[in-house]
Formats: C-alpha cells, sequence, structure tokens
C-alpha cells in the first residue's frame, strides 16, 4: 500500500500553490498543477472509503473474537468479514490502477497482429488473439476501429492492424508488445501432435498533430486494386493505398475500407503511429543501454507470454505468472494477466519514487 501521510502532505501543498498559480501567465504549469491535485483528491477520496472499510473490519473482528456471541451472530459476522475484505481487494486494485494510470496519460492507441513462426496455424492463433482483444475492449467499454487486415483462407490473418480508443486503454493494452507464444493442435494437423507457433503484437501510441509532423514530398503514395475477402467490390478498382515515408523506408498499406480516401487516412494514422514509435524507441537507446542489460531489451522479438491449449494454462514470462484459465483469458477476460502485471510496474513504482 501506498505511503498516504506522503500524498495528503502533497496534497495540502499543491492546494496551496493552486491558490497562488490562479491568473498565473504559466498556463502550462498550472494546469499540470490542476492535473495532480485532481488526482490526489480521487486517490484520497478512495483512501477515506478505505479507512472506513478498516474500522468496520475491526469492529467485525471483535464480534467474532468475542466469547459471549452466540453462533448465529459469530456466522453473520464472518459473512459480513468476507464481503469487507472482498470490498478492500478491490479498493486496493483501484488504487493501483490509478497510481500507475497517471504516469501514462490516456492515449489512443494502434496495434498490429502478425503471425510469425509457424506458417496457417500462426496466422490462425492471430486470429485469436484478434478476437481476444476485440471482446476485452468490448468488456472495458473501449472503442475498436480496424485499419487494415491480410485474411487467409481459412480464416487466419497474416496480419491486422487496429486502433484502440478509451480511458485507460493504453496502461491495460501497453503490456502485450511482444511475442506470444502458442501450444496446442493445428486444425491442419492429422497426426495429432502439439504444435508450437508465434505471434507478434506491437502497441503503439496514436501521435498527436502537435508531436508529430510529415513533409508531403518524404511521402510516396500509390494506389492498388484491394485483394483478399471483401466482397464484390475487391479488385475492381484502385481503392487500396500504400504509403512510403521515403527517409526511413517504413511501408504502410491500407485496403480493408472501400474509400481510397479512408484507406489513405487509415495509412497514414499507421505510419505516424510507427514513426513516433521509432523516435522514442532510438531516443530510448540513447539512454537505457546499461537497463538493457539488466531488465531486457523490451524489444517485440521478446517471448512475454505462452498460451497452452492442452493444459489449459497461460504463463506470462515477465512476472513468472501462471493461470489455469485459458479458455476465460480467450473470450476477452485478460485482467486475470493485466492486473498483475499492473501490480508489479506499480511496485517498482512505488519503490522508485519512496512511497512504498
Amino acid at each position: 500500500m501506498i505511503d498516504v501521510g506522503k500524498l495528503k502532505e502533497e496534497y495540502s501543498r499543491l492546494s496551496q500553490e493552486l491558490a497562488r498559480e490562479v491568473g498565473s501567465e504559466n498556463q502550462e504549469r498550472y494546469q499540470k498543477l490542476v492535473i495532480r491535485f485532481a488526482f490526489l483528491e480521487k486517490i484520497l477520496n478512495i483512501v477515506k472509503k478505505r479507512e472506513k472499510l478498516l474500522r468496520q473490519r475491526e469492529e467485525v473482528q471483535k464480534i467474532l473474537s468475542t466469547s459471549d456471541e452466540d453462533k448465529e451472530v459469530k456466522e453473520l459476522a464472518k459473512e459480513e468479514l468476507a464481503i469487507i475484505e472482498e470490498k478492500l481487494r478491490e479498493i486496493d486494485e483501484e488504487i493501483d490502477e490509478r497510481v500507475v494510470a497517471q504516469q501514462y496519460p490516456d492515449r489512443d492507441l494502434i496495434v498490429e497482429i502478425r503471425a510469425a513462426a509457424g506458417g496457417e496455424e500462426a496466422a490462425l492463433f492471430a486470429a485469436d488473439l484478434f478476437k481476444m482483444y476485440s471482446k476485452y475492449a468490448e468488456k472495458k467499454g473501449w472503442q475498436l476501429e480496424v485499419l487494415n487486415s491480410h485474411p487467409t483462407d481459412i480464416g487466419g490473418f497474416k496480419e491486422v492492424i487496429f486502433s484502440v480508443k478509451g480511458e485507460g486503454c493504453y496502461l491495460h493494452f501497453k503490456f502485450e508488445s511482444g511475442v506470444h507464444r502458442v501450444q496446442r493442435v493445428p486444425v491442419t494437423e492429422t497426426g495429432g501432435r502439439i504444435h508450437t507457433s508465434t505471434t507478434t503484437v506491437a502497441v503503439l501510441v496514436e501521435p498527436k498533430e502537435i508531436e508529430l509532423r510529415i513533409d508531403p514530398q518524404e511521402l510516396k503514395i500509390e494506389t492498388f486494386r484491394a485483394s483478399g475477402h471483401g466482397g464484390q467490390y475487391v479488385n475492381r478498382t484502385d481503392s487500396a493505398v500504400r504509403i512510403t515515408h521515403l527517409p526511413t523506408g517504413i511501408v504502410v498499406s491500407c485496403q480493408d475500407a472501400r474509400s481510397q480516401l479512408k484507406n489513405k487516412e487509415k495509412a497514414m494514422r499507421v505510419l505516424k503511429a510507427r514513426l513516433l514509435d521509432k523516435r522514442k524507441r532510438e531516443e530510448a537507446a540513447k539512454i537505457t543501454e546499461e537497463r538493457k542489460g539488466q531488465i531486457g531489451t523490451g524489444e517485440r522479438s521478446e517471448k512475454i507470454r505462452t498460451y497452452n491449449f492442452p493444459e489449459r494454462r497461460v504463463t506470462d514470462h515477465r512476472i513468472n505468472l501462471t493461470i489455469y484459465r485459458l479458455e476465460e483469458v480467450m473470450e476477452g477476460d485478460l485482467d486475470f494477466i493485466v492486473k498483475p502485471l499492473i501490480k508489479a510496474e506499480r511496485k517498482s513504482l512505488y519503490e522508485a519514487k519512496g512511497l512504498a
């Protein structure tokens, strides 16, 4: 649990600073203070609820420790205690998420899933991951939009790119970037042997206009006829768009929309996200070489998770977490894995800030 005393001290100090900064010409600093103050206010309000529950728990525990209470009263007290404990766990999780989320302002995302090793089975698992993320986004109330896809003949995806919008989506999706390994008997396997395949996931922040401007002269834009599944319109018009960023060689193509203009718009969104990601990686590489040696590179080539279907097991290798709830995870109950990852990050954050 965080050091509530330190948060209360900061809240009091910010309250005084905000009073002094009213009407200040430095609006950027003032807005930062307002955001932090609002965050602390929400956390401390939740802490008040937690403290109330702790007092209730103490009263119930006294009843349970009293020998002269009858059996029926004690049974009711046990039930009430279980309810209080569950509420405390939920509040602790909410505080954890809010503290970590504060480090990551709400941003829209672009997620790219690609089949890697394993041929058709890898493509089928890419489709499974897309369904899992779609259901997860639906449960969270986030908006998901497919930007581009390359389906296979038997229902898989060589590649599928989609955007996610909604409060807290970055905090929850950021942990998905990396290599996802699947172990199962493929539908194409006649001998019943278990195969291991891999699919890569990249999670990119969609840049705001002020963060990234591209010189139109640096772009090569081509149109071509869409291919693959999609109905009668496919291959009839040059609606698909391919954009090449000449300085970096990054190529993005989109063909899912019927409109050439819409495909161009989607391709530009993906291109900008990749360029921003490239810039951030290059900046990080200059200052984190020592850290990379200690905790790994964080590159997408690293295996982060294994989905073992015969054992109904999911293992996240970053925090050595193994759960036997594979069906639920694949149905979009990803919080079984994401919440422990958030807790692990929160622990590191607290330790770094001296709040633990």
